[in-house]
């Protein structure tokens, strides 16, 4: 049976607001942040991907796998931030309730003025399953982003999950920097799709 990959029926199909989050310290921490590094990490980072266009990351943690969420690592980064970053997940996150949540990709990602980020969908099997959420950190009111069918501005400090499994777009009018605190999540108790033991397995075939 070619069981095709589908979404996780808990994901949101439009955009879920999650509500304010303390993010002080590690805007502060970002602002701070030297050129030189941003420019490092982005060479070095691992989701090099033609619809990013001129963004650049940081990438705390990654995937092993494009085909499976549930195998991820730190980078080198994250022993560094994850004092800031690990408290800004854990109230994002607070709504679903989950008691073994997990975060496969976390990342900043910094979107220069006049950038878009060209539309597209999150195609790869790891980001069918996981939230997809998004918190802010600068934004001006220019940015606009397109999530399901509709476009949307998202201000700082207010953690939002987001459809990636639709069309998705962004485009930063305003003269300042968008960056934003990236990450996927999920339910580590949550039953797994029937979808994933055979693509998993296909793969490790190849």
């Amino acid at each position: 049976m070619n069981l095709a990959p589908v979404g996780n029926p808990r994901k949101t199909a439009t955009v879920r607001q999650l509500g304010p989050v303390d993010i002080g310290a590690l805007s502060a921490a970002v602002l701070a942040m030297p050129e030189a590094v941003w420019d490092t990490e982005n060479q070095s980072k691992p989701n090099k991907f033609e619809a990013l266009g001129q963004t650049r990351h940081v990438v705390f943690r990654f995937i092993d796998s494009p085909r499976d969420w549930r195998g991820s690592h730190d980078r080198p980064a994250w022993a560094e931030w994850r004092g800031l970053v690990e408290p800004v997940l854990a109230q994002a996150v607070r709504e679903y309730g989950y008691a073994r949540g997990v975060f496969p990709r976390v990342m900043l990602a910094r979107m220069p003025a006049g950038g878009v980020i060209h539309p597209h969908i999150d195609a790869n099997p790891a980001a069918k399953w996981p939230h997809k959420i998004h918190v802010p950190i600068t934004t001006n009111p220019q940015v606009t982003s397109f999530f399901g069918g509709q476009e949307h501005h998202f201000p700082a400090g207010e953690a939002v999950e987001v459809n990636n499994l639709g069309p998705h777009w962004v485009r930063n009018g305003g003269d300042t920097d968008r960056i934003h605190l990236i990450f996927e999540y999920y339910d580590a108790d949550q039953a797994e799709p029937g979808w994933l033991a055979p693509l998993v397995a296909a793969g490790a075939a190849r």
